[in-house]
This record gives C-alpha cells, sequence and structure tokens, in this order.
C-alpha cells in the first residue's frame, strides 16, 4: 500500500515578543492510501495545528508536506487551493455551516465554488449539481432534512451536514479536527460510526484529531503528540 501523505520534518513555530512558541516541531509522519490514522494527545499539544498544515490549510515554517509526489507547499497558491477543494476534505469542531441556506444549499457549497458559480438564497442550480448534494445527504441518513436550515438542526444533524458538504467533491483525504468535540458521547458515536462506514464504501483516507483514546482503538495508526512532537 503506497502513501498518500509525507510529512518530513515539519515544524510551526510563533513568535511573541522575546518568547518563541514550538507548537510542532519536527514532526514527520506517513500516511498509507485508505487507512484510518488518529493523531491524539492532550490539549494544546499541536495536533490542530499539525493537521491544518497537513491539509495545506496552514504554511509551516520549515519542513515539507508531500501529496503524493506534489510538495504543496511548493506550489502556487491556486494549487494549493486546488488541492483543498478537490483532493482533500475537512470536518471540523464547529460545523461552520451558513444560517440562511438549507443543508441542502450548505453541502452544494464546494461543488459551486469549484464551478465558479454563485449561491445565493434562491438560486437556481443544475440538476446535477443538486443530486450531488441530496445523495450526499442520503449518504449520511439525512435525506428528509434536506431543506432544513442550521437552526432547525441538532449538534449531531449539522455535523452531518458538515460531513456531506466535506465529501461531495469526492476528496482522497479527509481530514476530521475534533468532529465530535461539541456532542454528546451516544451522537459523537453515531458520528463515528459514519466516518468510518464512509471509508469503508469508498476507500478514501481519514486522518483524525482527536483528544479521545477510543478513537485511536479504532484506526489502523495512532500518532501520539506531546508540547509538538511525536511521541
Amino acid at each position: 500500500m503506497s502513501n498518500i501523505l509525507v510529512a518530513q520534518n515539519v515544524r510551526k513555530i510563533y513568535t511573541h515578543g522575546r518568547k518563541e512558541v514550538r507548537a510542532v516541531d519536527g514532526v514527520g509522519m506517513e500516511i498509507k492510501k485508505g487507512t484510518s490514522t488518529a493523531i491524539v494527545g492532550p490539549s494544546g499539544a499541536g495536533k490542530s495545528t499539525l493537521l491544518h498544515m497537513l491539509g495545506g490549510l496552514d504554511k509551516p515554517t520549515s519542513g515539507h508536506v508531500i501529496l503524493d509526489t506534489a510538495d504543496i507547499y511548493k506550489l502556487p497558491d491556486k494549487g494549493r487551493a486546488h488541492i483543498r477543494n478537490k483532493r482533500v476534505g475537512f470536518v471540523f469542531q464547529f460545523y461552520h455551516l451558513l444560517p440562511e441556506f438549507t443543508a441542502l444549499e450548505n453541502v452544494m457549497l464546494p461543488v459551486m465554488m469549484n464551478s465558479s458559480r454563485r449561491l445565493n438564497v434562491g438560486y437556481s442550480v443544475d440538476d446535477s449539481i443538486r443530486k450531488m448534494a441530496e445523495d450526499c445527504l442520503r449518504l449520511v441518513e439525512l435525506g428528509n432534512r434536506i431543506s432544513h436550515k442550521p437552526s432547525e438542526l441538532s449538534g449531531g444533524e449539522s455535523q452531518r451536514v458538515a460531513i456531506a458538504r466535506a465529501i461531495i467533491n469526492e476528496p482522497e483525504i479527509l481530514f476530521c479536527d475534533e468532529p465530535t468535540g461539541n456532542l454528546d458521547s451516544k451522537t459523537s458515536e453515531s458520528i463515528y460510526e459514519l466516518l468510518f462506514g464512509l471509508k469503508a464504501k469508498s476507500g478514501l483516507t481519514l486522518v483524525i484529531v482527536t483528544h479521545d483514546e477510543k478513537v485511536s482503538q479504532k484506526t489502523d495508526k495512532t500518532i501520539r503528540i506531546k508540547d509538538g512532537k511525536v511521541v
């Protein structure tokens, strides 16, 4: 099984006055295609910062992040934006759903952005894009909540909408940053069942940042982070 993502001696250093904070300090890792990986550690360990660098959201101070054969931080901004929109997906602790849009419209957003079209409330879109979004919502078991807005959804339902939005462009890697941090234990379990079910069905690569040790028991690989370093 080949590597889909490799991090080489990745560092993220912040400077506050004379103080230097090494949020991520020389991390290296390999993630194989089609596998699940948990990045585990206490709060403030550098997990989320590392995930953001792996996904192309935050440029490292030094080191390399290689997706297949491309060093993503040597790409121009447009190339990196293409990776974020088409090749990777993100699920965060906070759902980041647009309150004025329905669940369906929120899920359609990445496709609309990729097709250089503008989505406004009540905007008429191609049937093909609508069907893609409907299929994703059914996949996350929300086919009956398509026309509901975020204020009408529970926390678990909102996270399912966020997952549907993250997978609509059929990413190769799904990055999840504490995806159940705002949810109760029963709802959290259902979200993880969904994520691992999606991995099994589609063969996507799953990378999950969490402080929950139980999650690491479900993944193929666990990477432990403390004080910005792999331990």
